[in-house]
């Protein structure tokens, strides 16, 4: 039983977007989309955690929530949640069989991320769930997760200049695609957007009819807690936050957006509920501390520059002399301008290849580390990511922060054994 070999004639297929074979791949297993309340979230960063906070508190306040997100770190089955628990790796392979007893090879034939999708949709109806959170994979007009007609709230986070080789050269283009999940009358919950993406997106929410909330970012109130004004400013709500970095008080301000607008629709959501479902949120591989041979690790996945310049920002306050960046990226990705945002004169930069991935050349990364901040201390390249960690970690007081790529993450948190650590 073997999830990766089931899953291995949709790989050649790579990212091929549009909605007809979604559509049909639904269709001929009885739409399971149609059974299922769905609450749609897109943006170029801050997703994921936006729909760890909803499926948290929603799962507190006793309803049976869905989870649908992408990519997963270290195991598929991190990808389909039911009340924050994954789905087993059984059910899972026997939802995959199902979906690909119906596929026809000779026909249009659906993604990888088309048929884990359908399995996704399939399970939701399957175990009856009073909400899916639902997670945008690339993009959002021509997502296969955009398959819904009336969901409950539809979210933009953030937009930035990613996956510009399938949405489009600039903001205005990539808003356009991510506006592309708003449906008419939904509540749209909007995060702070450049101005080109606020219109491209406001435009689109008038001509649907769709009232559109962008809340406030939440304001620190002491260490590790959070305050929130409501949407109606007649409520304050205080409430812990465990996921680190400035971005979390927006993001968690989205969320709490989001409930809001499920309360005025009726929802029983109670401000314990809202407490606890915040106070238990997990979104592992982002701004996580970790241990790893006795020493602290900061992980991150920061793979386009919004999320290195939120990590960078985190990174400023913690006050650190000594700074070892760990790093690999795929080839696809911004280099300079993740290089740009992250390197200061006098730390160091191991470069590694991300395994079983498009990595970009290390050799070449650090040559353009170099014409970027010429004050580096140290810029090494490493042939694997051990060897590199091992050589970063022999400096006393130093901090190490692995990231540039979620890939790079998964492998690192798939292949050793870690103890979870406390944040500072």
């Amino acid at each position: 039983m073997n999830i990766d070999s089931l899953l291995q004639p949709f790989q050649h297929f790579g990212v091929n977007l549009g909605l007809s074979r979604i559509h049909r791949l639904l269709a001929s297993i009885g739409n399971p989309h149609h059974q299922v309340p769905v609450i749609h979230v897109a943006g170029t960063n801050g997703k994921g955690s936006v729909c760890a906070y909803l499926s948290s508190v929603l799962t507190e306040a006793g309803y049976r929530t869905g989870r649908y997100t992408s990519p997963h770190l270290v195991n598929w089955t991190e990808r389909i949640c039911l009340n924050e628990q994954q789905i087993s790796a059984e059910e899972f392979y026997k939802l995959l069989l199902e979906v690909k007893t119906v596929v026809n090879f000779d026909d249009d034939c659906p993604t990888l991320f088309e048929v884990v999708t359908a399995a996704a949709w399939l399970y939701f109806a399957q175990h009856q769930v009073d909400v899916a959170v639902v997670e945008v994979g690339l993009g959002g007009r021509l997502d296969a997760t955009n398959v819904i007609s009336e969901p409950l709230v539809t979210v933009i986070t953030s937009i930035s200049r990613e996956h510009w080789q399938q949405l489009g050269n600039t903001i205005a283009e990539i808003a356009g695609e991510k506006a592309g999940i708003i449906k008419a009358g939904c509540p749209t919950v909007v995060g702070r957007l450049p101005s080109d993406a606020e219109k491209v997106v406001r435009s689109r929410a008038q001509e649907l009819q769709c009232p559109v909330i962008t809340p406030q970012p939440a304001q620190t109130i002491h260490p590790g807690w959070a305050e929130y004004q409501t949407i109606q400013n007649t409520n304050f709500i205080k409430y812990p936050l465990p996921l680190q970095g400035q971005i979390q008080l927006t993001n968690s301000a989205l969320a709490l957006a989001t409930l809001e607008i499920l309360q005025q629709k009726g929802w029983q959501i109670s401000e314990a509920a809202i407490i606890n479902g915040m106070a238990k949120t997990k979104w592992p591989g982002r701004m996580q501390w970790i241990n790893w041979n006795h020493h602290k690790l900061l992980i991150d996945g920061a793979h386009n520059p919004a999320a290195a310049k939120v990590l960078r920002d985190y990174v400023d306050t913690l006050n650190y002399q000594n700074i070892t960046w760990v790093m690999g990226m795929l080839s696809t990705k911004d280099h300079a301008d993740i290089f740009q945002v992250l390197l200061r004169p006098n730390e160091r930069l191991y470069l590694v290849p991300i395994p079983d991935h498009s990595s970009a050349n290390t050799v070449e990364l650090a040559n353009l580390a170099h014409d970027i901040c010429p004050e580096l201390s140290d810029c090494q390249t490493y042939l694997d990511l051990s060897s590199a960690l091992e050589s970063a970690c022999n400096t006393k007081d130093n901090l190490v922060i692995l990231c540039g790529s979620l890939y790079l993450i998964g492998h690192f948190l798939g292949n050793r054994s870690i103890v979870f650590d406390s944040p500072h």
